[in-house]
């Protein structure tokens, strides 16, 4: 006995018990004292930041326009081609290091792929199992740079990104440990830069925490980290934070051709603006062109016998109701019936599921890219495999629903795109033209690190810079004097110099905080008195979403929006987060932006046709037109007392229509009933409706209530007889397409009966037509 208590006591022993426990404590306290991924902020975070305005666009167009008239002394180092996330980025790397900067966008900043994306800030899990499964060192490099820069992308803008924990729900036990594994690994190469580790998780846990998940064969789930952002919003961070370091920017503006000296080396570039016409010359030491899936364009207009080098792919994403989701935690499916992988993200208040990934062509006009109506229903038939049974996914539920490119680097073989790594490409032409090309989001920063790299040794302007790359450290404009607690301060302090309170809503606080960081207290000094006990301030575009009619006048005076469509998709998300939301929100939109901008009655129809159309892109069916009246007036979408929609004309004779267009439905509401409604609609029901048998699953004609059912093919005479009985209630118009319509919206397609709550539901959705107008 004696014996082993020396041995427990001894020098060696009580070593080893002695590291161990500076081990366990050193760890615990360096776990415990982490913080979260981003340094906190400097800067007094209740109180608003140094006023700034920026210059105006009209300025931005003199400075380059000034550029060509007097090249000697106004002269810019580099002319950036391309206002998405690669271009903005180079912007605000080169700026940074003191060159002289010009970046022209053709449509509106984040207009196209960077506006379009899955919102995550990832090194991406799948790459990383094609990187072990497929051996491939290329997919390995992208999840280690990814890894890497995810987390300076959740340093340098800490109010647009946050962290987000992915489940991945695991139906077969020998799926456990090889899923597991494969997060371990993840967490494993980030390393350092790792967010939090992954982590098994219950059955019961999983369906506590996300209670709609299929519950049959379900044995638990992994759960590890990435990030997630605001991506049309970060990409006008970026804008304005070059602005700030004194570049000079302007959407709308297309490069129409290239000038080059005697010896073929590239000098300016013709730039025209899209909203006057007007064109003129802009000189440049050196053009980068970061136009994404656009690249070849720029690169045929440089070298026609140019070949592609970018093999764009287009991916559609689709926004269904919170309710689908838990509000703090998504979903990865990494293995879809045709071996592709979607998530199921949380996201403003809905929640995003994609995406696909289909070889496409770009449009050298730049029309806005739809979602296909297949690729949308492959992605309802892909979320029904993971929810519950008693949960019915409906196409209704589709709020909205759009497509964007992927600029892939072509490879050699032919095929699809699914196989091609997101790596990007720095690429130098004779004439001096660089281009960058490739990538993703999350490593939007080092590409536009090797390009501005690049840039530099091919211009020669080494004399020019102050230094080297900085945007490691380099937080976005917003940033400075943002806390996450932030949001609290624009709920109950008051605004100088009035000193009256803001008293915002909490939700539209944190909306705020969360998508302009502090310039949120010059979005809430334009907020209007909202005439109400509470909140105080804060006019709301849409009833049921947290954007503010202030948004307008902000993204209008400071952050360069131009028409209608950039304040609906880019400066606020409510186009992406609903379609319908957007389209009542759009005249309202128009008319804030005219008493700003000065817009007459042309360019106000013209903004809300060009509206319409985009909204359609969006998943909204094209089935609105405007007025008839062939004088020069404006349509607006107004909610008519019945609860449907309907275009009314600011014009006296205008004519209030609504149409089909090429045979697609016309618009639907949900509706309330009237009283005695569904008294009327019973007895109607019970005319038709019998008790199905249960060998055949068919009505045979027993009259039983609780057991009725109704053959589908009947619903539409129940309703017309329902509207003989009660004129006005909305089905005098229910024809064949809308009945189709209608079953798609409510998920019964596939049905061969209905029982009378589902008819009820059918009967909810009414068709938006005047009743004046003729079959």
């Amino acid at each position: 006995m004696s014996v082993v208590i020396r041995r427990l006591f001894s020098r060696r022993s009580l070593a080893y018990v002695g590291a161990t426990t500076l081990g366990v404590v050193g760890g615990g306290y360096y776990y415990l004292n982490s913080g979260p991924p981003y340094p906190a902020s400097v800067l007094e975070t209740r109180r608003p930041p140094p006023p700034w305005t920026p210059p105006s666009r009209q300025a931005m167009l003199d400075a380059l326009e000034n550029s060509g008239t007097h090249p000697d002394s106004d002269q810019f180092d580099l002319l950036i081609v391309g206002g998405g996330a690669t271009g903005a980025g180079v912007a605000v790397d080169a700026a940074s290091r003191g060159l002289r900067v010009a970046l022209v966008e053709r449509g509106d900043f984040s207009s196209g792929t960077s506006s379009k994306s899955t919102k995550l800030v990832h090194g991406g899990v799948r790459y990383l199992q094609k990187a072990v499964m497929e051996l491939d060192y290329e997919q390995y490099k992208l999840v280690c740079e990814a890894l890497h820069e995810r987390k300076i992308f959740l340093h340098t803008a800490p109010y647009l990104s946050h962290m987000l924990p992915i489940m991945l729900p695991i139906y077969k036990y020998w799926q456990v440990p090889y899923y597991w594994a494969g997060c371990k690994l993840y967490d494993l190469l980030a390393g350092k830069e790792n967010m939090e580790s992954s982590y098994l998780m219950s059955k019961g846990k999983a369906l506590e925490i996300f209670p709609m998940l299929k519950r049959e064969g379900l044995v638990g789930a992994v759960v590890y980290y990435d990030g997630q952002h605001n991506d049309a919003r970060m990409n006008v961070a970026l804008i304005m934070t070059a602005v700030k370091l004194g570049a000079t920017v302007a959407n709308y503006c297309s490069v129409t051709g290239l000038h080059k000296n005697t010896d073929g080396t590239l000098i300016g570039a013709k730039v025209r603006d899209q909203l006057t016409g007007r064109e003129f010359d802009v000189r440049a030491k050196g053009i980068i062109n970061a136009t994404g899936p656009y690249a070849d364009t720029l690169l045929k207009l440089n070298s026609p016998d140019h070949k592609p080098i970018v093999r764009p792919s287009s991916g559609i994403h689709i926004t269904l109701p919170a309710y689908y989701a838990p509000s703090q935690m998504g979903l990865l499916d990494p293995a879809t019936s045709d071996g592709r992988v979607i998530f199921f993200l949380p996201w403003e208040g809905g929640v995003v599921a994609g995406t696909t990934d289909t070889p496409t062509k770009v449009n050298a006009e730049n029309e806005e890219v739809a979602a296909n109506e297949d690729e949308v229903n492959w992605v309802l038939d892909e979320v029904r495999r993971y929810l519950s049974r008693d949960i019915r996914v409906r196409r209704g539920d589709v709020l909205s629903a759009w497509a964007g490119l992927r600029p892939l680097i072509a490879a050699r073989s032919e095929g699809g795109t699914e196989g091609l790594v997101r790596n990007h490409l720095v690429r130098v032409e004779k004439s001096g033209l660089v281009t960058i090309a490739g990538g993703k989001w999350t490593t939007y920063r080092a590409m536009a690190e090797d390009a501005v790299n690049t840039a530099i040794e091919v211009f020669g302007l080494q004399d020019k810079v102050n230094g080297p790359c900085r945007t490691e450290e380099l937080r976005l404009v917003g940033s400075d004097g943002w806390s996450p607690t932030m949001f609290i301060g624009l709920i109950q302090r008051a605004s100088e110099p009035t000193l009256q309170f803001f008293g915002l809503d909490t939700d539209v606080a944190t909306q705020l905080s969360d998508n302009y960081g502090d310039r949120a207290w010059t979005v809430c000094a334009l907020a209007q008195p909202t005439g109400e006990q509470w909140p105080l301030h804060g006019v709301l575009l849409s009833p049921n979403y947290p954007y503010l009619e202030a948004e307008v006048l902000y993204a209008t005076r400071h952050e360069y929006a131009c028409t209608a469509v950039d304040v609906l998709a880019r400066r606020t998300r409510l186009a992406f987060v609903n379609a319908q939301a957007a389209l009542s929100a759009l005249p309202r939109v128009i008319e804030i932006m005219s008493e700003e901008l000065g817009w007459n009655r042309a360019r106000q129809r013209q903004e809300f046709e060009r509206g319409v159309k985009f909204l359609q892109s969006m998943g909204l069916p094209p089935n609105i037109t405007n007025s008839n009246d062939g004088n020069d007036t404006m349509s607006w979408v107004r909610w008519a007392k019945n609860g449907f929609w309907c275009i009314v004309g600011m014009h006296p004779r205008a004519v209030p229509t609504i149409q089909a267009v090429r045979g697609i439905p016309q618009q639907y509401s949900r509706a309330k009933f009237e009283p005695g409604e569904i008294e009327s609609l019973r007895d109607v029901f019970d005319r038709y409706a019998v008790v199905a048998d249960q060998d055949t699953g068919l009505p045979e004609g027993s009259l039983v209530d609780d057991d009725k059912r109704l053959r589908k093919d009947r619903i539409k005479d129940v309703l017309r007889e329902f509207a003989k009985e009660r004129p006005g209630s909305g089905y005098e118009r229910f024809r064949d397409a809308d009945y189709r319509y209608v079953l798609t919206e409510t998920g019964l397609e596939d049905r061969e009966d209905v029982g009378f709550d589902e008819f009820v539901e059918v009967s909810l959705v009414r068709v938006a037509t005047p009743r004046a107008e003729a079959d």
